[in-house]
């Protein structure tokens, strides 16, 4: 408004006594603020000769401004403190400087806390140059109220100008407290002068109702005159905020009919009716319910020793909201010469000073190289800039130091376990306390009707032969390579025949008893299937296990060793590469290979028949063992009977409805649980062709699996969830190129996901999605889930088309959404999608034949109701009978494979999975008009983290921060003596390492409640993952303690 600046300039003439054809000095910006409105407003309103000088001139000679007042003997300057401090730094060369012409020094910015010291000193210097002290005019400006308040020059014989020590305790909690100056804690003010004439001050309550403040409080300075500004242009309800403002008093009442300018300073009123300014509203930080002042901060900041190690003007103070409070975050630029030694003292420096002289704790402090914080177009940092860069994590920082342990004090209390209530707690048939019990089952075995011939055979070796009379060219195994191409296959009669001759050479040349035991090193393929029946027929128990890797034998021929060793084999069968490995210079560095048992290679076999197959007489001896190492590194081997193996079998069959003209493609490792059985044993039971996809030809050739499914037509393929991460990595971008091949799986009905593990809802959607164009059904992809006592307690085959209509169809797989944070306290509560900690949870597939599930406690061993989370155990013919370890312990044994109720079905045994999950009856109904019963693996027990008293699943956490960042490929958690330590993988440059600490340090507390003591940062592919791609966090956790991961960056959160 032209009214209002000429208001405004006709107050500046009047508060400075300017006159015509007086000299000024300017070095501000003339184009806005106090430059523009004294240098070039108000001295052409009264003609007076103004000298300007750029900041570009003031960069090369920081002494022009005092020589040009000395030349032109100026009567009036306009600086900040700023050119103060830098006349002061380069005076000293100068002679004749003689300042006795100023009248008046305004300080732009003199109601910054800061401008004191440069005032103070200024004086000090230049005094016996002829400044004379009541000269120095403070000023305090913002852009909605212009002049808020100027020192006027005075007469030598008038009062000195004002002073304020005031106590930082008093001021962050809004009250005005006088201290003494000797205190580090204090915050000392000079004052502004007063108010403008023809302006009206009044000091309202920073927040909230504009209410006018008592005396003793510091609020925000809001002025009622002509000569302000009147509006925001373009935003009507910020300028109704800003520029519309009637303050009230105590009782409710308006104090002036006239509307009031905030002008977004903190301050107070003196007695005098001198303002004072403590600070800018924009830099109002309230931490804990007290408030900070972003500027007061860095001056604490600054005044650390060694001054020398940032740059003065480069430091940024921000909050950032974090877990329901703000917190503080201070950026400074470093100077290039430092060493990390100096950083690191003077940040923890920096911390005790903050915490010492404002009771604050410092959320972050970051260190960036010089020059790199963005700037303002006049040279100072650009703060909101800087805060998203911090929060996008793009800073950049080359040194963080995090303290969330010190400053975050308002996590949710821990959590303390109530006694459990025992069996008194009202059991009423298959009511536990008012819910339905948790349990479910499978179809019948025994009341299914099917004209399955292997029936009557007790035993897979029976099966075989039976198979190699009635259909002797029948195939049942074809083996693909990497280029797709058929490497090898096996008839009914050749595995037959194979198989005897293996027989015969243990018979001869290993001269082995029957039960002894035989482990298999055979790559994934067609002779580690004729190996396992060769030990059938001549009465061993085979153990099939994974071969070393030739590039890697040093960690991976050990494994070999120990399952040799752990399962007592007598003997070793394996091809004639392996066996040159075995035997190579690195095997020997890798283990002593004198400890060997005989090794047998089967790739030339004797030519005669055996004398006789043995036949087992008693179906409850050992089939075979099968040992897997778990995710937590656990060796485990359990006993696999040859009535449990058919048993699974024949429950494989019937869920998957597996006969003699069905073709399975497999793309699974043949070493353990549902892999090995679905590659070695159904077909001969079942009699379907395996079309055999090793998954290690998958990296040569991603597209191998898919192409294969399409190409020979299948409808029911197996795979693991490594699998389908190379598809989706490898081919997300290929689909186009695969559908002009002709790729098409719309024949797929099932695809089955085999896992130890909660469905990996995220891959398996995102699978579906990227490969519908191909004619993928979205109901085709789902999953299974098998443990140790169990290898196989779940599978969903779904049933798609026209066969769904037949009854043989299982339900669609249901998707649940629990609340997380009942999850960690042992609880399922059930809420809608999208809403706050909601965690999306997969059916982990449907109930095998012949299978029984309960929900229980694990602790009292009591059932649990339904949907109550607890421990799976399962009941079922094919559950292993029992670990097999050197050193027998029947305690953890009895425990996990013969458990019974504490209460209400006690007879039963059960084989305890060690998993979490629940149970929860769905609308849909079974085949047989049942409702259907949908089971929902949470997690291992044995992984799950004791956290603050309550339960918390790695992957949750992991979910969490591999969102945090673009970079972040891969993520890993575990606990280090109470610690959280996060192991993240970086795609990307280094310098974007420290980055990712307070991003993960952020999104851990708000998700989780959970304080993150160590950041790893680490290159792609260091976390270690087994063949079913379930990470291995206790052999990662290892590593990390003997110092083996050599990281990018370790962060230790204070």
């Amino acid at each position: 408004m032209r009214v209002a600046m000429l208001t405004h300039c006709q107050a500046i003439t009047q508060s400075c006594s300017y006159t015509e054809a007086e000299t000024i000095v300017n070095v501000l910006d003339f184009k806005k603020d106090v430059g523009l409105w004294h240098a070039v407003l108000t001295s052409v309103m009264n003609m007076m000769h103004v000298i300007s000088i750029p900041y570009a001139l003031m960069k090369v000679n920081p002494l022009s401004w005092i020589q040009k007042v000395c030349q032109y003997k100026a009567k009036v300057a306009c600086v900040k403190s700023r050119d103060m401090h830098w006349a002061l730094v380069a005076h000293r060369d100068q002679r004749d400087i003689n300042l006795s012409s100023l009248r008046m020094l305004v300080v732009a910015d003199g109601s910054n806390p800061w401008s004191i010291s440069s005032c103070d000193a200024f004086l000090n210097v230049f005094q016996t140059k002829g400044l004379k002290p009541e000269v120095i005019c403070p000023c305090a400006s913002s852009p909605e109220a212009l002049t808020v308040a100027i020192r006027r020059p005075v007469d030598e014989s008038s009062a000195p100008p004002g002073r304020g020590v005031l106590s930082m305790q008093g001021l962050s909690h809004g009250v005005i407290r006088v201290d003494s100056e000797e205190k580090l804690s204090v915050l000392t003010l000079q004052d502004v002068g007063s108010v403008m004439p023809g302006a009206m001050m009044c000091v309202v309550k920073p927040d909230g109702v504009p209410q006018l403040c008592k005396t003793d409080e510091i609020g925000e300075l809001c002025i009622c005159s002509v000569a302000t500004g009147t509006s925001y242009y373009g935003l009507a309800g910020m300028t109704k905020n800003t520029f519309e403002v009637f303050p009230v008093s105590s009782n409710g009442s308006p104090i002036s009919d006239y509307p009031f300018t905030r002008s977004g300073l903190l301050g107070f009123i003196a007695p005098a009716g001198l303002i004072f300014v403590a600070g800018k509203m924009d830099g109002l930080m309230v931490v804990g319910g007290r408030r900070h002042n972003a500027d007061d901060i860095v001056a604490t900041a600054l005044a650390v020793e060694p001054m020398k190690f940032v740059y003065r003007g480069r430091i940024a103070v921000f909050s950032i909201t974090v877990l329901h409070d703000e917190r503080i975050v201070v950026v400074a630029e470093q100077r290039p010469d430092s060493t990390e030694e100096d950083s690191f003292q003077w940040m923890s420096r920096v911390l005790q000073a903050i915490d010492g002289i404002h009771q604050v704790g410092v959320y972050c402090l970051a260190l960036v190289p010089s020059n790199t914080l963005p700037k303002t177009p006049l040279g100072g940092i650009h703060l909101s800039e800087t805060k998203q860069l911090f929060l996008e994590g793009a800073l950049h920082p080359c040194n963080v130091l995090m303290c969330p342990h010190t400053c975050v004090t308002n996590l949710p209390k821990p959590r303390q376990k109530q006694p459990e209530i025992g069996p008194a707690s009202v059991m009423v048939g298959n009511l536990v306390s008012g819910k339905r019990i948790a349990q479910a089952s499978g179809r019948d075995l025994g009341q299914i009707e099917d004209n399955d011939q292997a029936r009557k055979f007790l035993f897979l070796s029976e099966v075989l032969q039976w198979r190699a009379q009635t259909t002797p060219d029948h195939i049942l195994y074809t083996l693909l390579n990497s280029r797709g191409t058929i490497a090898s296959s096996l008839t009914c009669v050749q595995l037959h025949k194979r198989a005897e001759k293996i027989a015969t050479m243990l018979a001869e040349r290993g001269h082995l008893q029957d039960g002894d035991h035989v482990a298999l090193v055979y790559p994934p393929g067609i002779d580690l299937i004729a190996a396992f029946y060769g030990c059938l027929y001549a009465g061993c128990v085979p153990i099939t296990v994974r071969p070393p890797h030739p590039q890697n034998i040093a960690t991976t021929l050990p494994t070999v060793k120990m399952i040799v060793e752990v399962s007592r084999s007598v003997c070793v069968m394996t091809t004639q590469i392996i066996l040159k490995l075995l035997r190579s210079k690195e095997a020997s560095a890798a283990v002593d290979v004198r400890t060997w048992p005989p090794v047998l290679d089967t790739d030339d076999l004797p030519k005669k028949k055996p004398p006789l197959l043995y036949k087992p007489s008693n179906p409850d001896t050992l089939a075979y063992l099968d040992f897997s190492v778990s995710t937590t590194g656990m060796l485990a081997g359990v006993k696999m009977s040859h009535t449990a193996t058919s048993a699974f079998c024949r429950s494989i069959k019937l869920q998957c409805e597996l006969y003699p003209s069905r073709e399975v493609a497999i793309c699974l490792d043949p070493y353990c649980g549902l892999g090995f059985v679905l590659w070695c044993l159904c077909s001969v039971y079942s009699g379907h062709q395996s079309i055999l996809i090793p998954p290690s030809e998958l990296e040569v050739n991603p597209s191998l699996w898919l192409s294969a499914v399409s190409q020979y037509k299948v409808r029911d393929t197996f795979c693991s969830y490594s699998v389908m991460e190379l598809c989706t990595k490898g081919l997300g971008l290929q689909t186009d190129l695969l559908k002009s091949r002709g790729l098409d799986l719309s024949r797929v009905r099932t695809c089955v996901l085999v896992a130890e593990e909660r469905p990996r809802i995220a891959l398996t959607q995102s699978f579906s999605k990227l490969f519908k164009d191909l004619g993928l059904h979205p109901r085709a992809v789902s999953t299974s889930f098998g443990c140790r006592v169990n290898l196989a307690i779940c599978l969903q085959p779904h049933r798609l088309g026209k066969l769904a209509d037949q009854g043989t169809s299982g339900p669609d797989p249901t998707t649940v959404f629990v609340d997380m944070r009942a999850l960690r306290h042992d609880r399922v509560r059930l809420v809608e999608r999208g809403s706050p900690h909601s965690l999306p949870l997969m059916e982990s597939g449907k109930i095998l034949p012949g299978v029984r599930i309960i929900i229980a406690n694990p602790e009292t061993k009591g059932p649990m109701g339904e949907s109550h989370l607890g421990e799976i155990w399962v009941h079922s013919g094919h559950n292993a009978s029992g670990y097999f370890t050197v050193y027998g312990d029947e305690a953890l044994q009895s425990d996990h494979f013969n458990s019974r109720l504490s209460f209400g079905d006690t007879q039963t045994i059960w084989a305890r999975t060690g998993y979490l999950g629940f149970l929860r009856r769905t609308e849909l109904t079974d085949a047989n008009g049942e409702r259907h019963d949908a089971l929902y693996v949470v997690g291992a027990l044995e992984e799950a983290m004791e956290l603050r008293g309550m339960r918390y699943h790695p992957i949750d956490i992991e979910t969490s921060v591999i969102r945090t960042h673009k970079s972040i490929t891969e993520c890993a958690v575990f606990t280090w003596t109470n610690l959280l330590v996060v192991v993240v993988e970086l795609d990307g440059s280094e310098q974007e390492a420290l980055d990712l600490v307070p991003l993960v340090t952020n999104v851990v507390l708000e998700e989780h409640y959970l304080i993150v003591g160590v950041v790893v940062v680490v290159d792609i592919g260091v976390i270690p993952i087994n063949s079913r791609g379930e990470k291995q966090r206790m052999h990662l956790r290892d590593g990390f303690l003997a110092d083996q991961l050599d990281p990018i960056y370790v962060a230790y959160n204070m």
